[in-house]
């Protein structure tokens, strides 16, 4: 078989990672991005891009095909690099959340206020959940959610802003472009674990990221390709939908490590912080359940409704109103304070946490990376 030709080389690979649960055989490094490569060059048909990605998640992804698929993304990503020494990378699942309301998309602006420059990075919808995502939460202020890597730069290089949001389709389009197909494959694929820990931004010396997961076979994947992927330390939070912030009504856990320190367990507990709800997270109420029941690719309208109570429970409680809302965000800072180093302790992380959000500091953020325009 001549394997010089994008089409014969990606029915070479189906072939041998199609084949069954026992005959399938893994793909090496190069290949798993030589494959990926092709996809994105748009050199295979959508059919045979569909099967790729079902056949390596049905025989289990080996971390070779991780790191070989997540090379090909690295060479099509566009990059650009902040003044500040340190960033925080942010991302919750880009597919969004349907048990409650996110506070992610406030987080970033707390973070700047806590002395920690960050930006969260997503898409406006994907499946198969189609839930709240923060990029519609934050263009329901009027942020300009389809700012250039640099743009975001001068966003989070703004001594009034400190934080950014930042989309797939500006940072990799060749990737954004596959949402159509994701969505009529209907069920994930690798590239869910892997777009995550894409990284577009950078700080001068050093770039975290703090993202989540749900299954318990996880935190050693992300380890590894986080480590590929460039940043100096994790925080990989069991959060509530496999979101950054775990639940505000009982004991979780986050994996991380600093540097070259081997991966750990830390136990995370809300009751250290003052915090105890009944809820795991922000509630949604009840009059909403047929906007998350129309949500799909062609209908994100249906949250809008939705969207909007988000935005306005967590604007009050960037201005220090008490609520769930309030705790989820607390409770996320923290969590970044104790890692990073900045706080002792977790009452520590907790008043510093409280401070950005009752002296206005962080509502005054929020609106000024809302409202700036950048020139």
């Amino acid at each position: 078989m001549n394997l010089d030709l994008p089409k014969k080389r990606m029915r070479f690979y189906i072939q041998r990672i199609a084949t069954g649960p026992e005959l399938s055989k893994p793909l090496t490094r190069e290949q798993a991005r030589d494959g990926f490569e092709i996809i994105l060059k748009r050199q295979v048909d959508p059919v045979q891009t569909a099967i790729f990605l079902i056949a390596l998640r049905m025989k289990r992804e080996t971390d070779d095909e991780n790191l070989g698929v997540l090379d090909a993304l690295k060479e099509h990503c566009r990059y650009a690099n902040v003044k500040a020494d340190e960033l925080l990378s942010i991302s919750d699942p880009f597919n969004g959340f349907v048990r409650g309301l996110p506070a992610t998309p406030f987080l970033p602006a707390v973070l700047a206020a806590c002395g920690i420059p960050a930006y969260l990075h997503g898409v406006r919808q994907m499946g198969p959940k189609y839930g709240i995502t923060g990029h519609q939460v934050l263009e329901s202020t009027g942020y300009p959610v389809y700012l250039s890597p640099e743009d975001a730069v001068k966003k989070i290089n703004d001594p009034q802003v400190g934080w950014a949001y930042l989309d797939q389709q500006q940072y990799l389009p060749e990737l954004h472009e596959l949402c159509g197909l994701r969505d009529k494959m209907v069920k994930r694929s690798l590239i869910s674990t892997l777009e995550v820990v894409i990284k577009p931004l950078s700080g001068k010396s050093k770039t975290h990221l703090y993202t989540g997961y749900v299954h318990k076979a996880y935190p050693p994947v992300y380890e590894a390709i986080a480590r590929h992927a460039g940043f100096q330390s994790m925080i990989l939070v069991k959060g509530v939908e496999g979101g950054c912030i775990p639940s505000l009504s009982q004991v979780s856990r986050y994996f991380g490590y600093v540097e070259n320190s081997p991966l750990a367990m830390h136990k995370l507990s809300p009751f250290e912080l003052g915090i105890e709800r009944e809820k795991r997270m922000v509630p949604v109420d009840e009059d909403y359940a047929d906007a998350f029941e129309n949500s799909n690719f062609h209908n994100i309208k249906a949250l809008t409704p939705v969207v909007s109570a988000t935005l306005k429970l967590g604007r009050e409680a960037l201005a220090g109103a008490p609520g769930p809302m309030h705790d989820s965000l607390v409770y996320g800072a923290a969590i970044a304070l104790m890692h990073s180093g900045k706080a002792s302790s977790w009452q520590e992380a907790g008043e510093v946490s409280r401070h950005a959000l009752t002296s206005g500091e962080a509502r005054a953020r929020f609106d000024a990376g809302c409202m700036y325009s950048v020139g």
